[in-house]
């Protein structure tokens, strides 16, 4: 219950930390409604939202996860981390695919099928984001490109 609790009030300063950022953030007059700071702000309610209803009402008995699951939320978290880092020098296809394609091996450990959900979820966020988001993402290293 008390861990609960701890990670409400964790929650609720994560939530109040992330709006009084989303304050900070400077936009021109002709964003959109939900633009890069209302959407924040958005996130940040619903967040402290949650946050508070867990301190409100905690589990009574919650349950931990085994130590495996621990070390692969480690290796889930790495692999993110990373991504954030290549993102940049590498573009958006290659670290998505790789990154997809970790999680995708971590939920079934069968390399095919992993690699094949990498690539085709790369590939097809790439096309939703830059063309049906019109989202200026550059797609491989400029390197390649030229």
């Amino acid at each position: 219950m008390s861990s609960d609790r701890i990670f409400g009030l964790v929650v609720v300063f994560g939530a109040l930390a992330m709006f009084a950022g989303a304050l900070q953030i400077q936009t021109s007059f002709l964003s959109d409604p939900v633009g890069p700071k209302v959407f924040p702000m958005i996130i940040a309610v619903v967040a402290l939202l949650c946050g508070l209803m867990i301190l409100w009402k905690p589990d009574t008995d919650p349950e931990w996860p085994a130590g495996a699951v621990w070390s692969q939320l480690g290796i889930a978290v790495a692999v993110l981390i990373a991504y954030s880092y290549l993102l940049t020098p590498l573009g958006f296809i290659v670290p998505t695919a790789l990154a997809s394609a970790v999680i995708s091996f971590q939920i079934s450990p069968r390399l095919k099928p992993a690699v094949i959900t990498g690539t085709s979820l790369s590939a097809g966020l790439y096309v939703m984001f830059k063309y049906g988001l019109g989202l200026g993402l550059v797609a491989l290293p400029k390197a390649l490109i030229g």
